[in-house]
């Protein structure tokens, strides 16, 4: 899976949990690179600047991933991959700050929001929403302030010598994110395959039901459906949908062919092996030039 030219793109700094699941899908000594946001990492794969990308989707606990299903739908990049990593948040100091002396916490809105419990519990301290769980690390680090947490994976305490006043502080362990791999190149999907899809339907009563009956009728097992509002026409919504199987599958192809004659766009992000549930491991410290 892993090869001297492989260079994934993730959104964030070193120790972000997209390069986390990064390097458990292509092993730890893969090439990445960090981009600041994730127009810019779809830019550089696009681009050939990166041969994959690590995209966020979804997580159990927030739900879909909006603005990445958007870029899927705008951009050309092809599924090829996805892995599902276990999301450990710990809340991390600059060394010799207690957690008496914590009067702000740090992090991206949904690592933020994901720790609820751990947040109220400390009375006199503030929850600061910021662009990146390990950016905000960074931040701390460079501040040096002796009254500012951050909430961020082990891998950024390690990455920025910090340290970690409490682990696993998420409110409910069973914190998983579903990180789709996107390349310019789609691939054969290994068994057991799943297959991601976006369309539009034809403004037409029962459009919607007789395009899921085609899944139905052919025995497929449909895994997720997101809906997203099309731009300009009101009311109006674009579909994203997984389903397992292959689109070289003789079912899949029946059940495709037939949601094509109802739907009014159609077009198939990619066929690739399910993805696992795994939990992320820490590499050394990077020694960055």
């Amino acid at each position: 899976m892993i090869s001297n030219e492989t260079l994934v793109a993730f959104q964030g700094d070193y120790g972000a949990y997209s390069e986390m699941a990064a390097r458990s899908y292509f092993g730890e000594a893969v090439n990445v690179l960090p981009r600041p946001n994730f127009h810019e990492l779809f830019e550089a794969v696009e681009s050939g600047q990166a041969t994959h990308g690590m995209v966020p989707i979804e997580n159990t606990l927030m739900g879909g991933i909006l603005d990445n299903y958007d870029l899927l739908l705008e951009r050309t990049l092809n599924i090829v991959g996805e892995t599902k990593l276990r999301i450990v948040h710990n809340l991390i100091v600059n060394p010799g700050v207690t957690i008496d002396d914590v009067r702000e916490i740090h992090s991206q809105t949904p690592a933020l929001a994901q720790c609820t419990q751990l947040i109220k519990s400390l009375t006199k301290a503030t929850a600061v929403p910021t662009n990146d769980t390990a950016g905000s690390v960074r931040d701390l680090k460079a501040s040096g302030a002796r009254d500012v947490a951050a909430i961020a994976s082990k891998q950024a305490a390690i990455d920025y010598e910090l340290k970690i006043l409490k682990e696993g502080i998420e409110d409910n362990h069973q914190n998983y994110t579903r990180f789709v791999v996107v390349s310019k190149t789609a691939l054969e999907a290994e068994a057991p395959s799943k297959t991601s899809i976006i369309f539009s339907l034809k403004n037409e009563p029962g459009s919607l039901y007789r395009s899921m009956g085609a899944f139905a009728e052919s025995g497929i097992n449909l895994q997720k459906i997101e809906s997203r509002p099309i731009a300009g026409k009101p009311f109006e919504y674009t579909f994203y949908l997984d389903f397992e199987g292959s689109r070289q599958d003789h079912d899949c192809l029946a059940a495709l062919d037939e949601l094509a004659r109802h739907a009014a766009t159609l077009r198939i992000l990619g066929s690739y092996k399910q993805g696992d549930l795994v939990n992320g491991t820490v590499r050394p410290k990077l020694e960055k030039s």
